[in-house]
């Protein structure tokens, strides 16, 4: 928690391995971890979600939920993007998560801010998210929106995936959160659980 220029997306870049601690360490399943990029991180499991979400508003769902992961068939001159399981895992894991979309060939930009909040926690935790980090997810939501991204939060927590849930507000973060840490001009100021 903490207000602008609190060091709250200092604290996501060196979670996520962009800049390296310059004190303490981060432990990730009890042993202390250290990351060269965020290649790194991704690879033991750290996965970050921020406000600009990284979709492209005019493909589908189901190309945005594998985005760099495409599931292929075929081998060697003959692979191809194989949409029909791109299509059944997406459709699955937005029920899952409470989504129920029209068909996975559905633009995102047809969604709502929360359901494409959703769509970028979803693909988080399939592809093997074992701490998901939250930046600020309902800052521009409408109440019914927040409620849905904050249910969201909690299916998770309930999958076993540690969620860091960065927020300035502070009603948000007690609805979801167990431990509360207060963040002010880079220094913690403490953490309350």
């Amino acid at each position: 928690l903490g207000d602008n220029g609190a060091g709250k997306s200092t604290f996501i870049k060196t979670m996520s391995g962009v800049h390296k601690p310059s004190k303490g360490k981060i432990m990730l399943e009890g042993k202390p971890v250290t990351f060269n990029s965020p290649r790194d991180a991704m690879g033991a499991g750290i996965a970050c979600v921020y406000q600009d979400l990284a979709m492209i508003p005019l493909m589908s769902v189901a190309r945005n939920f594998f985005m760099g992961r495409e599931p292929t068939t075929g081998s060697f001159l003959f692979k191809r993007y194989n949409s029909r399981m791109a299509d059944e895992v997406t459709m699955e894991e937005m029920r899952k998560m409470g989504i129920n979309l029209r068909s996975p060939d559905q633009a995102v930009g047809t969604l709502s801010g929360g359901e494409r909040q959703t769509v970028a926690i979803a693909r988080a935790v399939y592809f093997g998210a074992k701490v998901l980090i939250l930046d600020e997810p309902t800052s521009a939501l409408g109440v019914r929106q927040t409620s849905n991204v904050l249910a969201t939060v909690n299916k998770v927590r309930e999958q076993g995936v540690g969620v860091v849930f960065i927020s300035h507000n502070v009603r948000h973060a007690l609805a979801v959160g167990d431990r509360f840490t207060v963040l002010n001009r880079g220094k913690t100021l403490g953490t309350a659980i």
